[in-house]
């Protein structure tokens, strides 16, 4: 980049890095469709109560193959949102909120928080049935976020019997500390004021100062699989990089002492020179 902040080409690569196949082109969401006979199917099976993706395996047997087909399972789902159940953009949160109504009047245990933007967009949300609370007394608890446009979070607990129970799950636009704030405010109320005493989360900053500032007595700590996850990448610049990720997974799983982890941690950096590495130090 010269001084004047303008880009300049020095190179051009025009070869593809994947065969360009032209002849796929109609697969493109641009160029997908769905026939009037296509629709009237459709129709049929939705009134018949045949699930979306049974609809669309029909389709791929009677063409012989996904291939032959000019749209894909999504484009089935979308018609059957859109059209057949006539919901809109709009109306998805209303009928959310309907839907997290009638939940509430079969079991009046169960709980919910949900706030809408503009009355038509999912703001924030928090839900729990009867069985999750109850399954949080007995539970040591981590949150998990999946990242689409809106984000998912759930609340997972692990008995006394070492099982996965699912304590909660929450929708949220923002990942800000104020849209966690209101998300552990919901959860509080859910549990009857009663904070996990201890929460597993990934290494989301806001998340922590969150929990920090609202759940002061919760341990806080990383999820052991989501640093795991990140190795690979961290490392894959060092020569011999798949034997040194080889023993700091044999140190991590090993290790069944904070004493005995903390001595194979040194001794796993100074045989391989790692002590400089600011990701290794600050985990």
């Amino acid at each position: 980049m010269k001084d004047v902040g303008v880009w300049t080409i020095s190179k051009v690569v025009l070869n593809h890095s994947h065969p360009c196949c032209p002849e796929r082109v109609e697969m493109l969401k641009q160029h997908r469709e769905l026939s009037m006979f296509v629709r009237r199917t459709i129709e049929i099976h939705e009134k018949a109560g045949i699930r979306p993706s049974k609809t669309y395996q029909s389709f791929v047997a009677a063409a012989g193959s996904h291939r032959e087909l000019g749209f894909i399972e999504k484009d089935v789902r979308n018609y059957i949102t859109r059209e057949v159940r006539n919901i809109s953009e709009e109306d998805d949160a209303k009928e959310f909120g309907k839907y997290l109504l009638r939940m509430k009047e079969k079991n009046k245990k169960f709980f919910f928080k949900l706030n809408l933007e503009s009355d038509h967009y999912i703001k924030h949300a928090f839900w729990a049935d009867a069985r999750s609370r109850a399954a949080f007394e007995y539970s040591e608890t981590w949150f998990h976020l999946t990242p689409p446009i809106i984000q998912t979070g759930s609340f997972v607990g692990v008995n006394h019997h070492g099982q996965s129970t699912l304590l909660g799950c929450a929708l949220i636009k923002n990942e800000n500390i104020q849209s966690f704030k209101r998300l552990f405010e919901c959860w509080l109320c859910c549990m009857g004021r009663k904070a996990p005493k201890v929460i597993l989360t990934d290494q989301c900053a806001s998340i922590q100062r969150a929990i920090e500032l609202y759940m002061p007595t919760t341990i806080h700590r990383w999820c052991i699989w989501h640093i795991m996850k990140k190795i690979p990448n961290k490392l894959n610049g060092y020569k011999g990089h798949i034997d040194i990720e080889q023993e700091m997974s044999h140190v991590v799983w090993n290790s069944y002492t904070k004493d005995a982890f903390h001595r194979n941690w040194n001794v796993f950096l100074t045989k391989y020179g790692l002590g400089g590495n600011k990701w290794l130090s600050s985990n």
